[in-house]
């Protein structure tokens, strides 16, 4: 029987921890923060839990088009705020709650797979050995066949501007607020960045989010980030573009963010979201031929190998992509090619991914940058929400559905969403791309009248000839 030890209880590691007791390894698992990771206990969980929150409220302050009045006497009246309030206390008790009961589910699930889970830090010591030095002390050695890091990694800190945990926040700071910060500035637009800028606003805060960028959102579609930021300003968010902060420093009680080009501005609370780094420290590696990049990443292949035989690595740490739905896949492709199941290699064209503002936007496959750079020769068709009934009965109008395909044979290559809820309406469109579905199969499916899912079928009807559509 193969000895699996694990380094790590994220999605990659877990994830890896349940395909090697299935084909018969005897799985051993150290983790010192939690099962589940940063992704169940201050990443993923806890924020997509806040941004449920922010969207009932979205639709509250935007509900009044549709007839629905607030006030207790029923009649209109023009403060679409009136009788909605957020408890933000109650609110982050329940996000930590769940994260909390998620983390001991995934416990159960893998004590009941018989998996041993032993509460500690781990570090190699050559490529066939494990040590785990547990909470009490003690140190535990642990030999090993395979060995998998998914050790994840951890929010990125600047040194002008020193964490503090109660006015100047990483996003791990945030769920112990007790009160919605009076105004928040938001250093940095990816996706982090523009994920909480669009929760807090909805929550009530007044935001301003810091862009050293050109537009939020630099590395997804051009397009989707376009309407978002429209949206963003629309609803009253401060985006300041092309601009870097230099400092944050704490006055009396909030914070003052200095600018690169010497402007300040002021606020309650600022929160870092400059991106992350990966948790390679302290782990033995240089026992071990496991190389990192520049950036301390672990490198592997697309089977999740890395340079040390026997040794394979999931999740942030490797730096590949910061998903979660990727770390479990590269745990799984791990452990599948390490006890010798079948296997295929890691696929990013067919990783979809989304960001949870308000619109959401979900993409898959190639980018419209591939096209545009004729890195990828394909048609294209957009199509607006707003033309959408099921959309118009809803009274959305911000989004679109956006399409690629090959140009010869019309297979689908790519795709974007913008709209509400698409983290659920890009599935159809990543399907088509893993099956290689065309775009006459895709728009043969029967969608339901009236649905938003309609718009991917009509996009792949108007991509029936040779022409792309704008």
């Amino acid at each position: 029987m193969d000895q699996v030890v694990i380094v790590g209880g994220g999605p990659g590691g877990y994830e890896a921890a349940l395909v090697a007791s299935q084909l018969g390894g005897s799985v051993t698992l150290v983790e010192d923060e939690g099962l589940g990771g940063s992704a169940v206990l201050t990443g993923t969980v806890p924020s997509k839990t806040l941004i449920a929150t922010a969207d009932v409220m979205t639709e509250v302050r935007e509900s009044a088009e549709l007839g629905v009045r607030l006030d207790a006497a029923g009649c209109a009246d023009d403060d679409p705020d009136h009788g909605v309030a957020v408890d933000l206390s109650a609110v982050n008790a329940r996000v930590l709650d769940l994260a909390t009961t998620q983390s001991a589910d995934i416990a159960e699930r893998l004590r009941a797979e018989h998996v041993t889970i032993l509460d500690g830090r781990a570090r190699l010591d050559g490529p066939e050995r494990v040590v785990a030095t547990l909470k009490d002390g003690t140190e535990q050695a642990l030999d090993a066949d395979i060995v998998l890091i998914a050790t994840g990694s951890r929010p990125r800190e600047l040194a002008t501007a020193p964490l503090d945990g109660e006015r100047i926040l990483s996003w791990r700071h945030l769920y112990a607020l007790t009160e919605l910060p009076e105004r928040l500035i938001v250093v940095g637009s990816g996706v982090t960045g523009a994920e909480f800028a669009s929760a807090y606003d909805a929550l009530g805060s007044d935001v301003v989010l810091v862009s050293s960028r050109d537009r939020v959102l630099p590395g997804e579609d051009a397009d989707a980030a376009q309407v978002l930021e429209d949206v963003f300003t629309r609803r009253g968010m401060t985006v300041l573009s092309r601009s870097r902060a230099a400092s944050v420093v704490r006055s009396g009680d909030g914070v003052v963010v200095t600018l690169a080009d010497g402007r300040t501005v002021e606020g309650s609370h600022c929160l870092l979201a400059v991106g992350s780094i990966p948790n390679t420290e302290g782990l033995g590696l240089e026992t071990t031929r496991v190389e990192t990049d520049r950036n301390g990443s672990i490198v592997v292949d697309r089977v999740s190998r890395t340079k040390a035989r026997g040794v394979y690595a999931a999740g942030d740490c490797t730096g590949v992509l910061p998903l979660a739905s990727v770390a479990a896949m590269q745990g799984r492709i791990a452990m599948w090619h390490a006890l010798g199941d079948a296997v295929a290699p890691l696929d990013l064209l067919t990783v979809s991914s989304n960001v949870f503002t308000t619109p959401e936007i979900a993409t898959v496959g190639v980018s419209q940058q591939q096209v545009d750079d004729h890195v990828v020769p394909a048609r294209q068709v957009v199509l607006r929400l707003r033309g959408n009934p099921r959309a118009k009965m809803q009274g959305n109008r911000d989004g679109f559905v956006k399409l690629f395909c090959r140009s010869v044979t019309g297979i689908v290559i790519g795709g974007v969403v913008v709209a509400p809820r698409a983290s659920e309406l890009i599935y159809p469109i990543s399907l088509a791309i893993s099956q290689r579905l065309t775009v006459d199969q895709l728009s043969a499916s029967f969608t339901v009248y009236p649905s938003l899912s309609g718009s991917i079928a009509e996009a792949a009807r108007r991509l029936h000839g040779t022409r792309s559509i704008t």
